[in-house]
């Protein structure tokens, strides 16, 4: 059934999506920022194959930074209008709110920086939040900078990827440990986000209580 799923029919497929031209290696991760159910590694890995590591790094990093950064600008420009305004009505986006607000760039720049990570989500609460703009643009630079580059390393020789069990092995594992180092430090960072909501909250209560 998969005879075809080869490591020449998959040289030969990345050269027709090279045919497409660098533009389309740039709007796939560009619109991913829209439509989050789009796979990103895969499309990263694709412009790695397609035109070479430094090529197909610097395509996918703009691309994906660009549509990350509209989508934010859209939520900060129309995120408290009644278009969106429910959204900020969800008890774990407040608290993402207050945490991003408290925090600034070092929680946002470490879940960035790993593939898996909702950044649809990072994206909305960011926008949501009083965070400046440069401040996050500069967040999206650097996090995105270190995830699109180390999806790009792994997959730029899909060839020797697919005919060399060893490395692919090695490429696995490293995916896998990308993923449960990821969901540690955001299950940590949620911990942290809820403590301090609910410590906020608490301090917000005892203002608005009697004075004596």
């Amino acid at each position: 059934m998969f005879d075809w799923l080869n490591a020449d029919n998959i040289v030969e497929l990345t050269g027709e999506y090279r045919s497409l031209g660098p533009l389309i290696g740039l709007i796939l991760p560009f619109l991913e920022a829209f439509l989050p159910f789009l796979p990103l590694f895969a499309f990263v890995i694709a412009n790695a194959s397609a035109y070479g590591l430094w090529i197909g790094f610097l395509l996918s990093w703009v691309g994906t930074v660009m549509g990350s950064y509209v989508v934010f600008s859209i939520v900060r420009k129309y995120g408290r209008a009644r278009l969106l305004g429910f959204i900020t009505k969800y008890e774990r986006v407040q608290k993402l709110i207050h945490w991003v607000e408290t925090h600034g760039f070092g929680p946002l720049f470490l879940l960035l920086c790993f593939p898996f990570t909702p950044s649809a989500l990072v994206n909305l609460v960011a926008g949501l939040s009083n965070m400046k703009k440069k401040n996050y643009l500069w967040t999206l630079l650097a996090g995105k900078f270190v995830m699109i580059f180390t999806i790009s390393f792994i997959g730029h020789d899909i060839k020797e990827l697919l005919t060399k069990p060893i490395h692919t092995g090695i490429v696995l594992l490293v995916i896998m440990l990308l993923w449960l180092v990821g969901k540690q430090i955001e299950r940590r960072l949620n911990m942290r986000v809820e403590a301090n909501y609910r410590l906020a909250q608490k301090e917000r209560q005892e203002g608005k209580g009697p004075t004596v």
